[in-house]
């Protein structure tokens, strides 16, 4: 069960906030009171995610949290104005206005890659709003323009559109170039994106602006607004992700207050890859905060 909350974002964009959790917590009497109470938690996933990819780790949170995930502009159910800002500043303004309208704050952050470095750039913006900080598998350093170009290369080579779900299973768990050895997990994570259109399932997104998006963050580096978050951090990596151990490891000293967790057999996926791991590695941290 999900129940969508409308916020209002940047320049006025209409986002999708889902609070994933037992519906009983909604109605009226001292439970629903006790969940408004309940320590606030805000998932934000990656470039071409949405917030349904953190139904469990969101319905595992609701247990002792107020756990919220959000669409951020371009994705999933929110806006996609086709003239729309997709910078940096932009996704971390939905991030602020989001924690404010919900009633969230002061909320741990939950990242997946650029849904991190939102988290971490808002973390070092309003340190007022933000308690706590988990950073999943996302990188500090520039990746450069070749990246943003193979990225662009990458789009073109999808078999759009996909004749049925199977189909974008395989192609993305199997057949895509991209991937090294069969992953059904990345095949699962693909298929939630892609809603059916008369001539078969496509992205509920416009790739354009999943470029347009990247393009604002891949040429730069951000170890400074990293090194800007003073509330307690947690870096997670799959041992096969795209975050090395050594970045990881020069990220959680760069944070004032940063910590370290890494999954095994898992890729940059985690939380999809590995679930039941990806939540032991992030229990203690929250177990922590609520402590203090």
């Amino acid at each position: 069960m999900a129940r969508r909350i409308d916020v209002t974002g940047a320049d006025g964009v209409r986002l999708a906030a889902w609070e994933f959790g037992d519906p009983a917590k909604h109605g009226p009497g001292p439970v629903a009171d006790a969940a408004a109470d309940a320590p606030g938690v805000l998932l934000l996933h990656g470039l071409m995610g949405r917030s349904s990819h953190w139904a469990s780790t969101a319905r595992r949170l609701s247990a002792r949290h107020r756990a919220i995930a959000l669409d951020q502009r371009g994705h999933g159910r929110s806006e996609k104005p086709s003239d729309a800002s997709f910078t940096r500043g932009a996704y971390v303004d939905d991030a602020e206005a989001a924690l404010e309208q919900l009633g969230l704050g002061p909320a741990v952050l939950i990242g997946h890659a650029m849904g991190a470095l939102t988290a971490w750039q808002l973390a070092a913006k309003r340190p007022d709003l933000v308690r706590g900080l988990i950073i999943c598998d996302m990188r500090a350093s520039a990746l450069g323009g070749a990246s943003q170009r193979e990225w662009a290369e990458w789009f073109a080579t999808w078999p759009v559109p996909f004749a049925t779900l199977a189909d974008v299973r395989k192609w993305f768990g199997e057949d895509d170039p991209w991937v090294e050895r069969p992953s059904p997990a990345r095949g699962e994570f693909y298929a939630e994106v892609m809603a059916e259109s008369p001539d078969g399932w496509r992205p509920v997104f416009d790739p354009d602006q999943m470029l347009r998006s990247r393009e604002t963050w891949v040429y730069d580096a951000h170890w400074e607004e990293l090194a800007q978050v003073r509330c307690p951090a947690l870096v997670v990596r799959g041992l096969d992700g795209e975050l090395g151990r050594a970045e990881a490891q020069e990220m959680v000293r760069v944070l004032p207050r940063g910590r370290y967790a890494e999954v095994a057999d898992a890729g940059h996926l985690v939380h999809y890859d590995q679930p039941d791991a990806w939540f032991s590695a992030i229990e203690p941290f929250l177990d922590s905060l609520d402590e203090t």
